[in-house]
């Protein structure tokens, strides 16, 4: 059974104005549900992540004053959420939900968060709604429990993982990949082992004749055995926050193929959202939920 990882505290209370979109945590469930892609028994709900697992990966100060509510004005300004035991609680949560992901994915091949694909949180500091990098978590997780010893993060969210790449720098048993908009944020990107850049309003044909060049040889190579997949959808044309130009269904077509690989080649995947900030909702939903249908139909 395809189990997703999901939790009611991941629905944050935002300002009506805000630009992160999310309700969108509320409506993918729904969806899933209401077309029978899912039931309820897909769902499992995540609790607290166990401080000595984030600190594998994330400083103990900044880990202390996160928790405790004592981040710097700057700080929470550039992570655009304000801060509060509810948004403690929810980033725990999210990081939980991939780390139990890792064990449902092991176990049936494939696993998926509502949430999570916290790319942008770095050791000591988060930014971008991002502070606990849930799969650079579960990825360090997995190393320590020696449940694999090559973990790959294959991140498509339109944005780098600037985070999650500065957290693997020079670490051989983590490949990181991104592909990105060059001309996205963050405007200072760090190095992952791979970074594809691709210019303003790059269309289905383009993004996916490299993505199907590019993967199968990097998994050739490096020969993963688990990988993290961060599916933004926040590569769709008119994106608010993004500047590629795919279509909805390129962008399942990329998810097809991601999913396809890992399949063929038997190695575990877990999948965490990203983003997603289309100016209409329903186009973040569509495209967010046939990740999930992908799941569904090609492994269950």
């Amino acid at each position: 059974m395809l189990k997703i990882a999901f939790n009611n505290n991941y629905i944050y209370p935002l300002d009506e104005n805000h630009r992160f979109p999310m309700i969108k945590y509320e409506l993918i469930p729904e969806q899933l549900i209401r077309e029978n892609t899912c039931t309820s028994d897909n769902f499992f709900k995540p609790n607290k992540i166990n401080d000595s697992t984030v600190l594998i990966t994330h400083e103990k100060e900044y880990f202390k004053r996160f928790t405790s509510l004592k981040l710097s004005q700057k700080e929470i300004r550039e992570i655009g959420f304000p801060l509060s035991k509810e948004l403690v609680e929810r980033e725990m949560e999210i990081a939980e939900g991939t780390i139990r992901g890792v064990h449902y994915a092991i176990k049936n091949r494939v696993s998926m968060n509502i949430a999570g694909g916290t790319h942008h949180a770095f050791y000591n500091r988060g930014e971008a709604f991002c502070m606990l990098n849930d799969q650079a978590i579960a990825a360090n997780y997995i190393l320590n429990k020696g449940f694999a010893n090559r973990v790959m993060i294959i991140d498509l969210d339109v944005h780098q993982g600037n985070g999650t790449a500065a957290l693997f720098n020079n670490n051989s048993n983590v490949f990181t990949l991104s592909f990105h908009g060059k001309n996205n944020y963050p405007f200072r990107k760090e190095k992952s082992d791979l970074d594809i850049e691709f210019e303003d309003r790059t269309d289905d044909k383009e993004y996916l004749k490299v993505l199907k060049e590019t993967i199968p040889k990097v998994i050739n190579e490096f020969e993963p055995e688990f990988i993290f997949y961060l599916s933004g959808v926040d590569v769709l044309e008119n994106d608010k926050l993004g500047r590629l130009g795919l279509t909805i269904n390129g962008c399942k077509e990329r998810d097809r193929f991601i999913l396809d690989i890992c399949k063929k080649n038997s190695i575990p995947v877990q999948v965490s959202m990203g983003g997603g900030y289309s100016v209409v909702l329903k186009n973040i939903i569509e495209a967010h939920s046939n990740t999930f249908r992908l799941a569904q139909e090609m492994f269950f």
